[in-house]
């Protein structure tokens, strides 16, 4: 079966005034859409249709359609949902334990994903991962590409990514990433990334 546009868990306003309505419907009608198009068509009679997103992911390096469109629905399906109208704030219970553990505190946290977004250079996504001994990363990736892929460079499974193409700020931010960077966090649902923590096995 084709791979299809997800719906927002939230109405296209819901992030406003952190993340515009304009912005979303634009990014998320045209932009993953275009992603899922592109990527249906790719893999349209070949031997990576019926393959799930993950299982093409690992083949990413082979195809450069399926790595590019592959990956623009693969993160974008998880940016839409560790996003939430009642996001901000800080986690708690195990994911609070672990980013703790891992950069000492919350805000050291905070300030390692804001520079891994900031400092990427073009297009691209900054990243908290979950390595497989358990401990926690931040990285970056440019274009669509994304920890998961046979390609990547810093290997993880990714809980949170923050989109840090023109297209998910430009509207409302212009040129001032930072100030989308900042705000961004203003909208994590910490309740799903815990929840994506888990069921990457963290404990």
């Amino acid at each position: 079966m084709a791979f299809q546009l997800p719906d927002l868990p939230y109405a296209y306003n819901a992030l406003e005034p952190h993340i515009d309505a304009r912005t979303m419907e634009i990014h998320h009608s045209k932009h993953h859409a275009a992603y899922i198009n592109n990527l249906n068509t790719a893999i349209a009679n070949t031997n990576m249709e019926g393959k799930t997103i993950d299982e093409l992911l690992l083949m990413a390096g082979s195809n450069t359609a399926v790595r590019n469109n592959g990956g623009g629905h693969w993160n974008h399906t998880l940016f839409w949902n560790i996003m939430s109208p009642a996001g901000g704030g800080e986690p708690s219970g195990a994911l609070a334990t672990a980013i703790n553990a891992q950069f000492e505190t919350f805000e050291n946290f905070k300030k390692a994903l804001s520079q891994a977004a900031i400092t990427r250079f073009g297009s691209g996504w900054a990243w908290l991962g979950i390595k497989d001994n358990g401990s926690l990363c931040v990285c970056s990736t440019p274009n669509q590409d994304n920890p998961l892929m046979d390609i990547a460079t810093d290997k993880c499974t990714p809980i949170l990514g923050l989109d840090v193409w023109e297209h998910a700020y430009y509207l409302h931010y212009q040129n001032r990433r930072p100030d989308y960077v900042s705000a961004f966090f203003n909208v994590v649902n910490w309740n799903a990334v815990s929840a994506n923590y888990a069921a990457a096995g963290g404990k």
